[in-house]
């Protein structure tokens, strides 16, 4: 990208990115970020080809010098009541209006743009391996939806919440601890519903307990 389009640019530029939308359990994940030009990262890149060691590194350092940040998710109840699509379009919504300052323009990874985003807005295909911001939100977006699934499988074991996390429900046929994860958690194939997360009646922990798949961490970064 030339450096007169990046110029041309408000300060306030935001990049919004999701991690979930194709897993076949749990929430979705969306991150915005606005990074300070003043304060550069090295080594952003789409959160897909980078280590998870590599992930952690760079989400403390979006942390820390970004001019803004949000993360939002998206429960699994909400994803099966309006589907998966509208539910990401939402949290990109979301994770927008919870930026301080507000931004002056969104960069969206993907081909479509979410209604009612507190700014203007722009459509990237494959915007996290060419956006500097974009990348960033898909880092904070993946890391916090992989340590929300680490924590559901430390608190539910044996349904491999957190091996399995990457695991996409497009997927044709799954590796076999994607299908006993499947198999455990009664979905029949990897197009099948979310299930809610919920555990097959037989295994159900006490009431008030089963894992809900629910997780919402929203803190826009100081000026």
């Amino acid at each position: 990208m030339s450096s007169a389009t990046i110029a041309s640019r408000p300060l306030l530029t935001a990049g919004v990115d999701e991690a979930g939308r194709g897993p076949l359990a749990g929430p979705v994940v969306v991150a915005a970020v606005i990074l300070d030009p003043r304060r550069r990262i090295n080594g952003l890149a789409d959160s897909k080809v980078l280590t998870p060691a590599r992930r952690e590194v760079l989400d403390a350092r979006i942390r820390e010098r970004a001019i803004a940040f949000s993360v939002v998710s998206i429960d699994v109840a909400e994803i099966d009541r309006i589907n998966i699509f509208q539910a990401t379009m939402l949290g990109m919504a979301r994770a927008l209006a919870a930026l301080v300052p507000v931004p002056e323009l969104a960069l969206i990874d993907g081909n479509r743009v979410p209604r009612g985003t507190v700014c203007a807005a722009r459509a990237i295909v494959d915007g996290d391996a060419l956006e500097r911001a974009i990348s960033a939100a898909s880092i904070l977006a993946k890391v916090a939806r992989d340590r929300l699934m680490v924590e559901l499988g430390e608190r539910f074991p044996g349904y491999g919440f957190a091996s399995t996390r990457a695991i996409r429900r497009r997927n044709t046929s799954l590796p076999s601890g994607a299908s006993a994860h499947a198999a455990s958690i009664g979905a029949a194939s990897p197009r099948s519903s979310r299930q809610n997360c919920r555990l097959p009646e037989s295994d159900k922990p006490a009431r008030g307990a089963e894992p809900a798949c629910y997780h919402v961490s929203t803190r826009p970064a100081a000026t």
